[in-house]
């Protein structure tokens, strides 16, 4: 049987809003406490990450990710980047609950895949 997986990306008026990509992202900045240690982390550019995190910051009514106060540098989720992060994982559990069933009988219907 072929192990199905889904991922998530979330629209907004017909525009790209989340995905797994920028998720992971906000999550390793959380981690990391840097944009350039993320964006090393998941092996992207910093200009990349960058352009992400902006993108990020300007389509929410506040910004996801912050600079760290005190001038030694570093970057921080927001309580705004935060929520975000934990509703978007909150959807896909639920979306993954809710198609169990289907994407295993997906799998079960697939050929056998190297």
């Amino acid at each position: 049987m072929t192990e199905m997986r889904l991922t998530l990306r979330l629209d907004a008026n017909g525009t790209p809003l989340l995905g797994h990509g920028k998720i992971r992202l906000l999550e390793q900045i959380g981690q990391t406490g840097s944009i350039s240690a993320a964006a090393r982390v998941m092996g992207m550019s910093y200009r990349r990450a960058w352009l992400l995190v902006e993108a990020m910051n300007t389509t929410f009514t506040q910004p996801l990710v912050s600079a760290r106060p005190g001038g030694g540098g570093g970057a921080g989720l927001s309580p705004e980047g935060e929520a975000v992060l934990r509703l978007y994982r909150e959807i896909e559990d639920a979306a993954r609950d809710a198609t169990r069933a289907p994407l295993a009988a997906l799998g079960a219907m697939c050929a056998p895949m190297p």
